[in-house]
């Protein structure tokens, strides 16, 4: 655990429900062991999302399709979502929390691996978030960036992973130990890398904002 507790507990009291839908689709994945994002974080992504207004959104991991429900409740009556999911149970469970909500035409779903999907899509997306296979952040950055504008945010999920990216190598079970290390290339990229500003919090299982502030990379 990154955060004390105690802090975590705090800052989930202070949350309001999300709405009859939302807040089951989050008991249920729960119940079921599906990864969705963590309560204190999404409170971040949807203060992102209403600050930043974007006209086009794309998410990387749809899981259930809970963390693009949030980011709708916040995004301007004119933006879309655009959501990449591979598995196949998700997949359904996604569309049909998408047409409770009234959001068939708002999210669009992409079912396949993202990376193949990725390379096709033209963008521009104003927002990007990744919360797919931690260890491909780095091998899809290029393509996520390519897709983002000058002033274009991208907001990544559990880049601390729980707090053992602080631990070295050797200290993380053998069968982690390539996504620790590309996951801690990754956030090193992120912070190196010229024409991009971002910022790591821990919160949650580490979330990473990043800003692309020139046109060209690199």
């Amino acid at each position: 655990m990154i955060v004390n507790e105690r802090i975590r507990d705090y800052l989930h009291s202070l949350e309001s429900d999300e709405g009859e839908l939302c807040d089951r689709i989050a008991r249920e994945a729960r119940a079921q062991d599906i990864p969705i994002i963590k309560k204190e974080t999404a409170a971040l992504l949807k203060t992102l999302v209403a600050a930043k207004r974007p006209g086009a959104i794309l998410e990387v991991g749809t899981a259930v399709g809970y963390s693009a429900l949030l980011m709708a409740g916040v995004m301007p009556p004119s933006c879309k979502i655009t959501t990449i999911e591979k598995y196949a149970p998700r997949i359904r469970a996604a569309r049909e929390n998408f047409r409770e909500a009234s959001m068939e035409e708002r999210i669009v779903l992409l079912e396949g691996d993202a990376e193949e999907i990725l390379p096709k899509l033209k963008g521009p997306y104003d927002f990007i978030f990744m919360d797919a296979a931690k260890g491909q952040y780095i091998h899809w950055l290029p393509v996520i960036l390519g897709l983002m504008p000058e002033g274009g945010m991208l907001f990544s999920d559990n880049v601390l992973q729980d707090g053992s990216i602080v631990q070295s190598r050797y200290g993380v079970e053998r069968r982690d130990r390539t996504i620790h290390s590309r996951m801690r290339e990754y956030l090193y990229t992120l912070k190196h890398m010229e024409g991009l500003e971002s910022a790591v919090i821990p919160i949650g299982d580490g979330a990473a904002v990043s800003v692309r502030t020139e046109r060209k990379i690199g």
